[in-house]
């Protein structure tokens, strides 16, 4: 990744700090433009840190104490034989597992890939899940899917293809809305190249630093490209398949449950406007809350030879080999995966052909030892572990009972309750990044009560597990609530936002994001063949 080593200077003087960006984002910039002395900021770090330290060993103490109640109580339940309904042992135990597994996600600094593998190893010793489920999730055809897919990108990113590709499209920008939405646009673009969200904001790093230096004299417009990067990145994942790791553990939960999956090409179709409508909003957003109206009129000439400069990427001039290459192959693995029907080939089979024509010695551009080595093999056994779960979830009866008993107040809202159980699930998914900050435990956590509860109040599984998994794309609110926004606010050299920046996003994106997941749900979806209500 590059780096830009330059400092500058504002129109009104202030240095451009490095940043000291952590979890909990105390940027010295933000008071009066002077920085602090680095005694007063140890000490003031060392005291927020004490106080975050006791209150979260409160809150993890509370919510011990709750799950030990529940597992307490899914213990009564699956020892009275005779309640209508009950519980049974099986679902009692994958229950406290589940359990016990959420709160070491939340609580505990424990790699969520451990918790994951560790509560799946646990169900499997104590007979609840057959080792055969466990070791088939390991060679799923969602984990090949994603490893053909994760050496095709080191393939684009060894390449330089991307940012070439970005740095084109950026510098046509005449003024600040023009690169913002241009700049999201070929954010857009790369959810179709790059399987994860942290990939991608890693992608685009050298174009932003680029940018900033660029655009150094104008630190408002810098700091709003900080805010877009992670945040278009986030919000447009929802519309490719290959997205987030949380799509393919949905659609294979859907499988699991003995609902239609999602195919690459029918989750673009149903995604995509939702990614392109919520990243265009997410732009003006950002464009209003962070620069004034002078900022906007100000015209902008950048060049890509402005850009050259600032990169060691070549951005300029003709295409080389590799890039050329490059285009080729990533062009015909989309091109195959979009016309599935047509042809028949599995997409991991495309995704495997096409990472090894990408790592071999004629066509290729990239080492296929290199490649592996970037795939994020933590990745693709949490999404095999967490798919083993959600397999105990739904063949113990656990997911089943839970939506049972979950469904009693909804139940009593009579013709309502379809659209209050939408309203609710959208909802929580939203919040859910709080709490849980991997989008792939959210899903794990949230879709299998979600299609369990979905068909008793005559609402689409599909439907109801796909806008679930779209609202759980907003996790904005925190630097720790996602990998690509706690990157991009630890940039060096450039004006980075602050905990207070991403809050005051927060409170405006978070509504919205809301209320275009039941908009889509209620209207577009359904008139785009994804029916919400099943009779």
């Amino acid at each position: 990744m590059n780096r830009i080593s330059s400092s500058g200077h504002d129109a009104a003087g202030k240095v451009f700090y490095r940043t000291r960006s952590s979890l909990n984002l105390n940027n010295p910039r933000y008071s009066d433009g002077l920085a602090l002395h680095d005694e007063e900021a140890d000490v003031t770090a060392n005291k927020a840190k004490r106080f975050r330290f006791s209150g979260r060993h409160v809150s993890a103490a509370v919510a011990a104490f709750a799950v030990a109640a529940l597992v307490v109580w899914w213990t009564v339940l699956a020892a009275d034989d005779a309640a209508a309904g009950a519980l049974n042992t099986q679902g009692a135990v994958t229950l406290s597992v589940f359990a016990a597994a959420v709160w070491f996600w939340i609580f505990t600094d424990i790699d969520d890939t451990y918790v994951a593998l560790g509560a799946a190893v646990l169900l499997v010793i104590m007979g609840v899940l057959p080792e055969k489920i466990l070791f088939d999730s390991l060679g799923d055809d969602t984990v090949w899917l994603l490893l053909g897919s994760f050496v095709v990108a080191a393939g684009i990113t060894a390449s330089g293809l991307a940012t070439r590709a970005a740095a084109f499209i950026v510098s046509g920008a005449k003024t600040p809305r023009q690169l913002m939405h241009l700049s999201g646009a070929a954010l857009v673009a790369t959810a179709f190249a790059v399987p994860s969200t942290s990939g991608r904001a890693a992608l685009a790093m050298p174009v932003f630093l680029a940018l900033a230096s660029v655009l150094r004299e104008r630190g408002k417009l810098v700091l709003a490209l900080a805010l877009l990067f992670p945040s278009v990145i986030l919000l447009s994942a929802v519309g490719s398949y290959l997205g987030a790791g949380a799509h393919l553990i949905t659609s294979q939960i859907l499988a699991a449950s003995g609902f239609p999956a999602f195919s690459f090409t029918n989750w673009m179709f149903y995604g995509m406007p939702l990614a392109v409508v919520a990243s265009v909003i997410c732009v003006e957003l950002i464009l209003i809350l962070f620069t004034s109206a002078d900022d906007r009129k100000q015209a902008l000439k950048i060049s890509v030879s402005d850009l050259q400069n600032h990169t060691t990427i070549r951005i300029r001039g003709r295409f080389t080999p590799d890039q050329v290459k490059t285009c080729w192959l990533v062009g015909g693995v989309i091109l195959l995966w979009c016309t599935e029907s047509a042809h028949g080939i599995h997409p991991a089979i495309i995704a495997l052909a096409g990472g090894l024509m990408m790592s071999s010695t004629g066509l290729g551009v990239v080492d296929l030892g290199k490649a592996l080595k970037s795939v994020p093999w933590s990745l693709l056994i949490f999404m095999a572990a967490t798919l083993a779960m959600g397999s105990a979830l739904v063949t113990s009866g656990a997911a089943g009972w839970a939506a049972d008993s979950m469904l009693g107040p909804i139940r009593g809202s009579g013709m309502g309750a379809g659209v209050w159980f939408v309203v609710i699930i959208v909802a929580i998914s939203t919040a859910a990044h709080l709490v849980i900050q991997s989008r792939s435990a959210r899903s794990a956590v949230l879709i299998p009560v979600v299609v369990s509860l979905a068909p008793e109040v005559g609402v689409s599984a599909v439907a109801a597990a796909f806008a679930s998994t779209a609202a759980a794309g907003f996790c904005h609110t925190m630097s720790s609530s996602a990998k690509p926004m706690a990157l991009y606010a630890k940039v060096d050299d450039a004006p980075t936002y602050s905990g207070r920046d991403l809050l005051r996003l927060s409170v405006w994106l978070a509504p919205i994001s809301a209320a275009l997941v039941l908009a889509f749900a209620f209207l577009i979806w359904p008139f785009l063949g994804m029916p919400l209500f099943v009779k």
